[in-house]
Order: C-alpha cells, then structure tokens, then sequence
C-alpha cells in the first residue's frame, strides 16, 4: 500500500480462520489502520484482493459517537440500521454503561466512548472482529472486559484481527508486523 510517496507495506498476506486471534503491530503510521480499513473493505488495495467468508464488524481507533449522542441512542441507532434485536439494556449493563447511559458523548470520559464503541460488538452477531487499538483510554477493568469479550468470541467461532500497541493480553494465533 502507497500513502504518498511512501509505500507503507506490500506482500503482505493475512489469513484469519475461525477461533483465531491475528495482530497486527508496527511503529505509527507503518498502515497497521490502512490495513484494517483494507480488510473491512473501507480502502481498495493497490494490488490483490481481499476475501472475507464471513459478515464482519469495523471499530475503528475514532469512536464514532456524535457529541449529543448518549451510548443508549447510539446503541439504538445501530440497532436499527444493522435490524438487531439485541438487548440494549443488557449490552449497557456488560459494558458498565448502565449509569452514563443517558450521558451525551461529549461528556463522557475517553474510556466511556471507547466501551459505547465496543457495544456495538454485542449487537449483532459477525464472526470477524476487526478491532483499532481496542484498548485504547481503558482503564484496567475495561481492558479485562475487552479481553474477556475477545476470548468468548473466539470460543464461539469467531475471529479477531486487532492493531496493538504494547502487551495485546492475549494469546495471538499469527502476527503481522508491518
């Protein structure tokens, strides 16, 4: 992939069968997000293809949340749009966003948007996860949820591609460095 004049990577190749975590590590700005946005289709290869068997979810590094949006309305909104049936309440409660949840966005701590974000992980069932620096502004109870959602994924046959800084807290079945 070419950002500029700078290639950022090439022959790269990511296999992810089911049950599986893959990393992706490397210094800012080696394309660790440029290859996600890649795999979620969001972002056309230069070269090759990509080829996904399954439905996939995209948590990109930026949240997503409007600043007068609450989690609970964010949650709604995507619910409606992907027609889930999902227990709103019950995803609010996993993600200890039971008290902020009538709390707009913008005043809501980093780490409190970063959980919202992660809900929509439970709102519709997609056996690939392709995850930005999931645990990025959590604190040390988020990560241990995130993790602990990460391992019940994979135990029910999904799969996880993540970009990681630092200790991933998990066991990673390939990595890639770019």
């Amino acid at each position: 992939m070419i950002r500029g004049d700078r290639v950022l990577f090439k022959d790269v190749c990511v296999v992810a069968p089911m049950r599986s975590t893959v990393t992706l590590r490397g210094s800012n700005g080696t394309g660790k997000t440029t290859l996600l946005r890649i795999l979620a289709g969001l972002t056309r290869p230069e070269t090759g293809a990509v080829t996904r068997n399954a439905p996939h979810h995209w948590i990109a590094h930026r949240e997503g949340l409007k600043p007068h949006e609450t989690p609970r309305q964010h949650l709604a909104l995507w619910a409606r749009a992907w027609g889930s049936e999902a227990d709103i309440e019950s995803i609010l409660q996993t993600m200890s966003l039971a008290r902020p949840a009538d709390v707009p966005a913008r005043h809501l701590s980093a780490g409190q948007r970063r959980r919202t974000a992660l809900a929509r992980l439970l709102l519709d069932k997609r056996p690939i996860w392709l995850l930005d620096e999931p645990f990025t502004a959590l604190d040390a109870d988020g990560r241990a949820l995130v993790l602990s959602l990460i391992e019940d994924h994979c135990r029910q046959d999904g799969c996880v591609i993540a970009a990681i800084h630092g200790d991933a807290g998990f066991e990673a079945t390939a990595e890639v460095v770019l």
